[in-house]
């Protein structure tokens, strides 16, 4: 099976240094050093390497993770031209809104975005195994705002 590369970045040094994931080791690291971490790190943005880049040289997608050091939960954002913007679907009786922090940045979150951390992990887990696609592991809502 070919091992894919997808770049995280959740620290202020990996702006130009990125963390490389090709493993499911490597993703339980990425979880537990953003449960771990500083309480201002606790989000991060990856993007395969498997994937085109736009003409402006950006990547053509972004996965962001956040996960919440005190609750058992996490949130998923998914952007690409084929999906737009989406969010995961948490359960009818989550928090509202959810606030997350990458590199000292502060991203709100739709209502009831959350859910469970393992299924943030499974679904990192699914976005490096599979090149960089959306997951299907989790439910997503398209929000309104945002």
């Amino acid at each position: 099976m070919m091992q894919h590369r997808v770049e995280a970045r959740y620290r202020r040094d990996h702006g130009k240094e990125p963390v490389i994931l090709t493993t499911s080791e490597d993703v339980d690291t990425l979880i537990e050093s953003l449960l771990t971490g500083p309480a201002y790190h606790n989000m991060a943005q990856l993007h395969s390497l498997e994937r085109s880049l736009l003409p402006s040289g950006y990547p053509d997608h972004e996965l962001l993770i956040g996960v919440n050091r005190d609750r058992p939960v996490g949130v998923l954002a998914f952007m690409d031209a084929d999906s737009g913007n989406l969010v995961t679907q948490g359960s009818s009786n989550g928090q509202s809104e959810a606030a997350y922090l990458i590199m000292g940045q502060l991203t709100e979150f739709p209502d009831r975005s959350e859910v469970p951390i393992e299924l943030v992990r499974q679904a990192v887990k699914e976005f490096v195994d599979s090149g960089g696609q959306r997951p299907l592991s989790v439910q997503w809502q398209v929000p309104e705002v945002w």
